[in-house]
């Protein structure tokens, strides 16, 4: 018999001792990774980069810039130096950090000139290419030269390849000029077809974010309002750009028949075309281009290219900390109830923020930079009514708008002292709506159906059942509230009536310069105007930023950079059937502003902007 039981448990023993082998080997492993990645760490941030060579400054900027990436510039360089790189057009850049570079070049003696190379650039709001553009400009008025080179250039990286003294592009390549647009999805039919019966409770005849659910296309108001901001974008465009290419408007885009016309006399060359069109200086292959620039800047053995520094590997020393603290704090994404998530704006989070920069006594005043196109209306009041605080302490708030505030964007930023927004941001939108859908048509339609008892119809509310009509008339009531707090909000602070603020509200979205001709913001400018407003309003002689991010864990960092480059390397179909990395879902965001599956106020109000992130 005991013979009979080693032979069984032989097995069984052999299996535990392999099994206990393997899990200890494999612990002693993802030790010895950590410690390697420690020290690396340790090493990045503690061992100076060697003296560069004179060369120039190759902005390969790769993915989206944004206002607030979802992990710090620092910590995902590491992460790309020890992991590898992420996807490009999911890399997400500091709007900031690459000003700070560019400005920081500016007057580096090693840097003599600067080259963009922005086939992996994949866009940024007009508002932040501008504040890019300016960089760009003043590096050129230094006296150092700009080279854009590239095999073509979509419109993002067009505008800002038109600031450089010179621009090449290969024989094959295009530039493409196509002019602004934007498309959403409606599922009226869809949801007839499904059953489900959408209830929509709104304020405000411009209020676009419901239509997809009432309607299979846009309504005549809404088309006529965001064609009017977005020819208005368009033309900040053309104005910009043939200005920087010394050529009016008129001549950068003469129009669609027109620019066929010219393309069929340059015989279907699109290269040739631009030429043409001055769009660029000069046509030459890939050789001739870094022949060019080898004459400019040296040819480097080691590497085997000119003599350059990619703006990634560019070092920037930080700036003493002289005088008075100004804290910049960051909304950028769409608002939310409860803490922050990669790509949206945490009404808990952005209050903590405020409220720390509040009780510190070293910050003497606070930039808000807004970046949203709204959300929760119990999220944005909650961030509000922080804001207003930090002000009713004594701290100037000066907000600084982004590429949009709008709605619920709005709604956190009429606490400031000073609003600043770029003509080209999207603001307004100052409306509210209610949307909730139920299934008891579609259950219903395959046999299923809801019944029960109830103290009250306010009790017996259910996605399985019909709305009671109570309920509906109490949420309708609720919605007008709250559109009658927003404007009496925005009436308070811009010194308006609600019925004056009323008239330029119902959802009407507004570009920043009309922004400032009705009221709604002080000044045009950028994100430099607003740090030196509230400087001034502090009255500090001498300043610092203290920016505030919430930096990941080392565990978080590791599994975003190594999720982020296992995705990368899969083939594309393989890619298509996984979700995003989330660390990239930010940069996704910008690119799909229009869906708001994640937006969660309690009461389901929403002051959101559904066009506003989706022009292309």
């Amino acid at each position: 018999m005991r013979t009979l039981w080693r032979i069984i448990s032989g097995p069984f023993r052999w299996c535990w001792r392999l099994l206990n082998f393997i899990r200890e080997f494999i612990l002693n492993l993802f030790l010895i990774f950590i410690i390697v990645i420690c020290v690396g760490i340790y090493l990045q941030m503690h061992l100076s980069a060697p003296e560069p060579g004179k060369g120039a400054l190759l902005v390969d900027l790769t993915g989206v810039v944004q206002d607030k990436p979802s992990v710090n510039n620092k910590f995902r360089q590491i992460g790309r130096e020890l992991l590898g790189a992420s996807s490009n057009r999911l890399q997400e850049n500091s709007l900031f950090d690459v000003v700070d570079m560019l400005r920081q070049a500016k007057t580096d003696k090693n840097i003599t000139g600067l080259v963009l190379s922005l086939k992996d650039f994949a866009g940024a709001d007009q508002t932040s290419l501008q504040y890019i553009g300016k960089a760009l400009r003043e590096f050129r008025d230094s006296g150092k030269p700009i080279y854009a080179a590239g095999d073509s250039y979509d419109q993002a990286q067009y505008f800002l390849a038109s600031f450089a003294n010179k621009i090449y592009l290969t024989p094959q390549g295009a530039v493409d000029l196509h002019g602004l647009a934007t498309n959403n999805l409606y599922y009226k039919s869809l949801l007839d077809k499904l059953k489900v019966n959408t209830h929509i409770f709104r304020v405000g005849t411009y209020k676009s974010a419901v239509e997809p659910f009432l309607r299979d296309d846009m309504s005549p108001a809404a088309r006529d309002a965001d064609g009017r901001w977005l020819g208005q974008l368009w033309q900040h465009y053309l104005d910009t750009v043939a200005a920087n290419r010394q050529i009016t408007p008129q001549q950068l885009f003469p129009g669609a028949q027109a620019m066929l016309a010219g393309l069929r006399s340059a015989g279907g060359d699109t290269a040739q075309f631009a030429l043409a069109n001055k769009w660029v200086d000069t046509v030459a292959s890939r050789v001739a281009i870094e022949a060019e620039m080898t004459k400019a800047f040296g040819w480097n053995k080691e590497k085997k290219a000119f003599n350059s520094v990619s703006i990634y590997d560019y070092q920037t020393p930080q700036p003493p900390q002289k005088g008075g603290q100004i804290a910049v704090i960051f909304a950028s994404g769409a608002i939310v109830d409860g803490p922050e998530t990669p790509g949206s704006v945490g009404g808990d989070t952005t209050a903590g923020q405020i409220r720390d920069a509040r009780l510190d006594p070293e910050v003497k005043a606070i930039v808000f930079r807004v970046n949203s196109p709204g959300g929760s209306v119990s999220a944005s009041e909650m961030i509000r009514s922080e804001l207003e605080a930090a002000r009713a302490a004594g701290k100037p708030v000066v907000v600084s708008m982004g590429g949009m505030a709008a709605s619920g964007g709005y709604w956190i930023s009429t606490p400031a002292n000073y609003i600043i927004a770029s003509p080209s941001t999207l603001t307004g939108s100052i409306g509210i709506f209610g949307v909730i859908n139920t299934f008891e048509d579609s259950l219903g339609s395959i046999g299923v159906h809801t019944d029960g008892v109830a103290t009250s119809p306010l009790a017996d509310l259910s996605i399985t059942k019909a709305l009671p009509p109570e309920f509906s008339q109490m949420m309708q009531l609720n919605i007008e509230n709250g559109y009658q707090n927003f404007i009496t909000l925005v009436g308070k602070a811009r010194n308006k009536s609600p019925e004056e603020v009323d008239k330029i509200a119902q959802g009407h979205v507004w570009i920043g310069s009309d922004a400032k001709t009705n009221g709604l913001v002080d000044q045009l400018g950028d994100f430099d105007d607003a740090v030196a407003k509230a400087a001034e309003l502090a009255k500090l002689q001498q300043h610092h930023l203290n920016w505030y991010f919430d930096e990941p864990s080392l565990i978080e960092l590791l599994l975003s950079q190594a999720s982020a480059s296992v995705y990368a390397h899969l083939p594309a179909m393989i890619q298509a059937f996984l979700p995003v990395p989330s660390a990239q879902v930010s940069a996704l965001f910008s690119m799909q502003a229009g869906a708001f599956p994640t937006l969660n106020d309690p009461q389901n109000r929403y002051a959101y902007c559904l066009t506003c992130g989706d022009v292309q």
